[in-house]
């Protein structure tokens, strides 16, 4: 229950912020680039409060097993590769969250962000062999239904199921 609560909370935050950007694109203009420098600058002074974790965490990726990464033949520590490659793909995927906001509204933002992380836990799911619970089947079906009806297919099928219904029946 906690950990529910606190993705609800997130998602409800990223909805608000996202108006916010929303409202300041529209104010200031889109600049999906400075947007995305000031989400991430900001914050770093508050990175000083946990130097000694993460000086004790580089200390210990230094110590990690070697890997000569292809291509290039560079040789460093697997746990540096890993947090290379982490950060590379996070930078690609929020950068195009950033440029969606500039093209798109903030509830179509958190939609699109809210299918990929569903997409992600699958993923996760099938990857590490978890089960696929009740729970799971009831996230998915909130998932699809919500994304239908923003989409508003029901309203797109509404003249095809009509006139399905008038056809005559063959006997």
């Amino acid at each position: 229950l906690p950990g529910i609560a606190a993705l609800t909370f997130a998602l409800l935050m990223s909805a608000r912020m996202g108006i916010f950007q929303e409202t300041l694109y529209k104010q200031f203009g889109k600049h999906s680039k400075e947007a995305l420098f000031y989400n991430h600058a900001l914050p770093l002074p508050g990175f000083l409060l946990l130097a000694p974790n993460i000086y004790h965490h580089a200390v210990l990726f230094s110590q990690s097993e070697p890997f000569q990464i292809p291509v290039i033949g560079l040789t460093l520590p697997i746990m540096w590769f890993y947090l290379l490659m982490n950060v590379i793909t996070q930078y690609v995927c929020i950068r195009g969250v950033f440029i969606l906001t500039t093209e798109c509204t903030s509830l179509t933002v958190t939609l699109v962000v809210t299918l990929r992380k569903f997409v992600s836990l699958i993923f996760s799911i099938l990857y590490f062999h978890n089960p696929f619970t009740a729970w799971h089947w009831l996230g998915t079906t909130f998932v699809f239904v919500g994304t239908l009806m923003y989409t508003e297919v029901w309203n797109s099928l509404g003249p095809f199921l009509a006139h399905w219904r008038k056809r005559p029946k063959e006997e």
